[in-house]
């Protein structure tokens, strides 16, 4: 299997490529990826950019979010022509970047009040959907950038609320209320085993053809002021149901269901079966893409190319 990959773009009477900083509140919609006759990410971001360049235009994500999860720190490219990038600007005082934000949040807050409109939403849906997904910001992006291969890095949040005094029902959308206390130091010392360039099939959902070698550069729980355990994992990439699997088990270990050992021994083992939890999706934050130095971009994305041809996120 071979990815189609575009040339790159250059700008200098080329194709501008357009970085795209994103922050979204996934709860309402059913991941990334667009499916017909679903809301989802990237359908809503497709169809709003089609709206206002007047044509379909395609979006490269840096990572692939699952149904009910939520992103801080996502970025996509996508291609203009230099004709497309001035004219959005259409007079007005701002940069093409500035309208391209301005205009992108106008946008999308109207189609989707529109859209839950037609589908005739409880007026409390709609009101829970306006700003849900937020263009931060936009550039023309260096020679050789690209949202998926050219990044460094991805890193995503969990949190856990497995105390009675530590669940807030107002941030209850975002963290998992576990019933009874989890033992933080015996989490570490499981998911510090698993860390490294290591074969992560028995926590993926593996893709036909792809790989599931993945280096995993951090893993670790923390105690927050507040008492809620918060997650912090970074990978150069994951597969699908990566980080939910890995959590899902460090949360069996921490629950003394598991002892600190079988993290590891399951990654050993290469297997997926009903042993594994799939924590739930709904406390999933992606925080924070890391791009090389734009000198490195290009080098990166082939480099990445290379090892993950038709790899996941």
């Amino acid at each position: 299997m071979s990815i189609e990959r575009p040339a790159a773009p250059s700008r200098d009477g080329g194709l501008f490529r357009i970085r795209m900083d994103l922050s979204y509140d996934g709860a309402a919609f059913y991941g990334w990826a667009a499916q017909d006759g679903l809301p989802t990410i990237q359908g809503s971001l497709e169809a709003a950019l089609e709206v206002l360049i007047r044509r379909p235009v395609r979006l490269t994500v840096a990572g692939r979010t699952d149904s009910g999860v939520h992103a801080r720190g996502q970025v996509v490219h996508f291609d203009l022509t230099e004709s497309e990038w001035a004219g959005l600007s259409r007079g007005a005082a701002l940069t093409p970047a500035e309208a391209l934000v301005r205009r992108m949040r106008g946008i999308l807050n109207k189609d989707l009040t529109m859209a839950l409109r037609r589908a005739k939403a409880p007026k409390r849906a709609i009101h829970a959907m306006e700003g849900a997904i937020t263009v931060r910001s936009a550039s023309v992006a260096p020679e050789g950038f690209d949202a998926r291969f050219s990044a460094l890095w991805r890193r995503y949040s969990y949190r856990i609320a497995d105390r009675d005094a530590s669940r807030d029902p107002l941030t209850r959308n975002t963290t998992l209320w576990h019933d009874f206390a989890l033992d933080v130091v015996r989490m570490n010392a499981a998911a510090e085993a698993v860390l490294g360039v290591r074969d992560f099939l028995s926590y993926c959902k593996p893709r036909t053809g792809a790989t599931t070698v993945r280096e995993l550069q951090e893993f670790s729980f923390l105690r927050r002021p507040d008492g809620v355990i918060e997650a912090h994992v970074q990978a150069d990439a994951f597969c699908h149901n990566m980080v939910r699997s890995l959590v899902g088990g460090a949360i069996l270990v921490g629950a003394g269901e598991r002892t600190p050992e079988w993290l590891e021994r399951r990654l050993l083992a290469r297997i997926r079966d009903s042993k594994s939890l799939l924590a739930a999706p709904h406390p999933l934050i992606l925080e924070e893409v890391r791009y090389p130095a734009d000198a490195e971009l290009h080098r990166r994305a082939e480099s990445t190319r290379a090892k993950r041809p038709v790899s996941g996120f």
